[in-house]
């Protein structure tokens, strides 16, 4: 018996129709719909919403991955400290102990997000008696790649519950929220616990209790797990090479740290449509033009080196894009299809005013150097509005074309 005829006996019968949504959800993620169209005329698409999820998930797969390997080898370096010729490439990185510390730690923060947010998600279907969308398939991955990796699963757990409610149910669910909903959780978890989403101990798994254990006479710098960002925010100068932090050799939320597996899914999510290119490009140029006014400001010398903007404004500006979570947030939360701009001159203006806004929150805020969630959510609340001008200019530029070219005076006329 198919789907269709199994849900017609249900709605049918009246037995077990409340949870009609959560069996049609399951069934259709586990097994192919077999319903197909035998007449009349029709349009296909090869594209559906479980196809543009999965278009999504596959780039984040791989950063998944190498963040497990990162974790471990970001906790091998806290506590040995780092040795010269250790790099991305080098055996010491790519060790099976690595990866099982990592897997250890994210595993966990993956099922307690799918689990607590699909589970929300379902209640919510049910009560309401629509479809299970599969919207939070890509939130439930995004999640754990944007928190450090040792949050406590009960604070997690919290948080989806209060992005997937809040963020996304309130405004019908799935297609229909204003804000990201992994952006959201992201912001609940910043507001509600400031101390477990900064500081120079919170992105090396360990690291805080291994320097309680060890405080009486140990080298506290060899437990040091600080982010570039933060170490900029202090004045210090960066500790890595350029090729380390493009290739994601640096602590940090785990799924931000390697801008070139970033890159290769923004390729990819190009390639399927699924991402807007024009967002991309235009945050990326936003970005490198607040860093450019940022470094013309010090070389002008209105900023003296005791400042405390001094080290971000003076960090070369396209490093901006190899540190924190710019690439990250760029390619998998700004390109966001229901909260973005839906114009094409609008993607322009919304991506340039992200990257533009991410780096001017990243300078001017040190106690937390990373602009890019405020930025892509503020943007999200305005993205309607720029659509909205974009639209409206659209109109009147054609309704001046209806206006006759020349205006004869009527007098003149007669004569």
């Amino acid at each position: 018996m198919g789907l269709k005829e199994k849900l017609h006996n249900i709605k049918e019968k009246g037995k077990g129709k409340k949870w009609l949504s959560a069996y049609a959800a399951f069934h259709t993620f586990m097994y192919t719909p077999n319903d197909t169209t035998h007449s009349g005329g029709h349009l296909r698409g090869a594209d559906d919403l479980k196809r543009l999820m999965t278009n999504v998930l596959i780039p984040l797969i791989p950063i998944l991955i190498f963040a497990m390997f990162n974790v471990g080898f970001q906790q091998h370096i806290a506590i040995n400290g780092y040795q010269e010729g250790m790099s991305f490439l080098s055996g010491d990185f790519w060790t099976f102990d690595n990866f099982l510390i990592g897997a250890t730690k994210l595993v966990p923060l993956l099922i307690v997000s799918y689990v607590v947010g699909l589970g929300i998600e379902v209640i919510f279907a049910t009560i309401n008696n629509h479809e299970v969308e599969e919207g939070y398939f890509v939130s439930g991955m995004l999640v754990p790649l944007i928190v450090p990796i040792d949050t406590p699963l009960w604070m997690l757990a919290v948080a989806v519950a209060f992005g997937v409610v809040i963020g996304k149910e309130v405004f019908g669910g799935t297609g229909m929220n204003i804000l990201n909903p992994a952006l959201t959780i992201r912001a609940f978890l910043f507001f509600a616990y400031p101390t477990w989403m900064s500081g120079d101990k919170v992105w090396v798994t360990g690291a805080v209790e291994r320097t309680n254990e060890i405080v009486a006479g140990a080298n506290l710098d060899a437990i040091s797990g600080e982010t570039i960002l933060g170490s900029l925010a202090q004045g210090k100068e960066i500790a890595y090479s350029v090729s380390d932090m493009f290739f994601g050799f640096i602590p940090g939320s785990v799924g931000e740290t390697s801008t070139f597996l970033i890159l290769l899914g923004g390729l990819y999510l190009i390639f399927t449509k699924v991402g807007s290119w024009r967002i991309m490009l235009s945050a990326v140029v936003g970005a490198l033009v607040m860093g450019l006014i940022f470094n013309g400001v010090i070389n002008a010398g209105w900023i003296h080196e005791g400042s405390k903007f001094y080290s971000l404004m003076n960090t070369v500006f396209w490093h901006h894009l190899l540190i924190g979570g710019l690439a990250f947030g760029i390619v998998f939360m700004a390109t966001d299809p229901v909260t973005a701009s839906q114009t094409n001159k609008g993607k322009w203006i919304y991506g340039f005013l992200i990257g533009f806004i991410s780096i001017m929150i990243r300078v001017f805020n040190p106690a937390y150097p990373e602009g890019v969630m405020l930025a892509i959510l503020l943007m999200n609340v305005f993205a309607p509005t720029i659509d909205h001008y974009v639209v409206q200019g659209n109109v009147k530029r054609r309704l001046k074309r209806l206006k006759p070219k020349t205006v004869y005076n009527v007098k003149e006329y007669r004569k």
